[in-house]
């Protein structure tokens, strides 16, 4: 289905939800840029700061499940612009921490709003949009998350010398501006139907808990395949190859850019070749690149390494929305995809200490670290997508 062809309701209803994702991953990835910053000013190790991340993300499960059960009672778009709201302002609150405690509790709490963000504009798009549409518009929709973190990548670059990384987290009030926009444009989801919020969520797991339980561990291993490729990424180039911040910036935009461009290409590819099949292509692909990602021994080599694994490390992802959405009990669309994915992320939400504590071990050595969580997920995630359902023809609207 050609962009020509969606209705005007269409194109905003994915524009707020790819604005919706990009600017929750723009307030989560400026804290990968500064750990060793934060770490600094508390008199603190990485290993403590990095807990915020592993916090931001273990409690994403929380917030998924709220806002969902919220959005299935309420509608997706009024939870969507609370949601929005919420995380701008607990953003922004970072800049404003006096100590590493109060500095843990709010990412903690920035954590919940985030993890409501994802399934609400999932379940909003692909109840919205022509199922002809749906592989590309994932892959685009996925794609919000690193340009989120080329968002923050580009802010790193720009401004840290300015204004220091209190100055960053200030910067993450802007996206509350999409809130004006999401009241003005965006139209409640065609999918939506009251009488589901009259469905108990026990009820759904009763009926649906072996698919539940399947998506939670399939998730938990992309999630491990997305995070442990990301989050320490920026500290192993800061520690390990004593690069500036300009030059970890640079790096940082090359493979954001790597991962938009997977993300639409191997959503688009799922359309036609299934969404089982294109998860376990991107995923083995991705294996090839992992030595030159996490071993070569210059900037130059480094950034083609880091493009080439983001390319396939989100071209695996960009099949996530649709696959999740079509997979899902339409009575808890709003709640399952989110929830699960989240709840993944709970389970992975170590990865950030764990790789931490693995390079401590090797005298401050990133390398195997990355490369082991790179591998051992990508492998997972192939046999788990071979194994498990698929359901593209699903009917999620009226």
């Amino acid at each position: 289905m050609a962009l020509k062809d969606w209705t005007k309701a269409q194109k905003h209803v994915v524009a707020a939800s790819y604005l919706g994702w990009t600017l929750d991953a723009f307030d989560f990835f400026l804290m990968v840029f500064v750990i060793k910053d934060v770490a600094k000013e508390f008199g603190v190790g990485h290993e403590a700061v990095a807990l915020a991340i592993t916090l931001t993300l273990a409690f994403r499960a929380l917030g998924a499940f709220v806002f969902g059960r919220l959005a299935d009672r309420y509608g997706r778009r009024p939870v969507m612009m609370l949601d929005v709201g919420l995380y701008s302002v607990l953003g922004f609150s970072t800049a404003f921490a006096p100590n590493l405690t109060m500095f843990l509790i709010i990412r903690a709490l920035f954590g919940i709003a985030m993890g409501g963000e994802w399934g609400i504009g999932a379940s909003l798009t692909m109840e919205t949009v022509k199922p002809e549409s749906r592989g590309f518009v994932s892959g685009l929709l996925q794609s919000g998350y690193p340009t989120g973190y080329l968002l923050a990548s580009i802010v790193y670059y720009l401004l840290y010398a300015a204004i220091g990384w209190r100055g960053l987290f200030m910067v993450g009030l802007a996206p509350a501006l999409l809130i004006l926009y999401i009241r003005s444009s965006v139209p409640e989801s065609p999918g939506w139907k009251r009488e589901h919020a009259r469905v108990s969520f026990l009820d759904v797991l009763r009926r649906h808990g072996g698919l539940a339980l399947y998506a939670i561990v399939l998730m938990t291993a992309f999630n491990f395949f997305s995070h442990g490729t990301q989050d320490l990424y920026p500290t192993f180039l800061q520690v390990q190859h004593k690069f500036a911040p300009h030059t970890v910036g640079t790096i940082a935009v090359i493979y954001n850019i790597g991962a938009i461009l997977g993300g639409i290409a191997f959503g688009s590819l799922s359309q036609k070749l299934g969404r089982r099949r294109t998860i376990v292509l991107a995923a083995l692909l991705a294996l090839p690149a992992v030595w030159l990602w996490a071993f070569s021994p210059s900037a130059a080599m480094l950034a083609a390494g880091a493009f080439l694994v983001q390319f396939f490390v989100q071209g695996a992802w960009g099949v996530i929305p649709a696959h999740l959405n079509e997979l899902s009990p339409a009575e808890a669309r709003g709640t399952f995809p989110g929830t699960v994915y989240q709840l993944g992320n709970f389970i992975a939400s170590s990865n950030a200490v764990l790789q931490a504590h693995i390079a401590a071990s090797q005298g401050g050595n990133y390398s195997l670290a990355l490369a082991g969580v790179a591998i051992a997920a990508a492998l997972a995630i192939a046999l788990l997508a071979l194994a498990g359902p698929e359901a593209r023809s699903a009917r999620l609207s009226p």
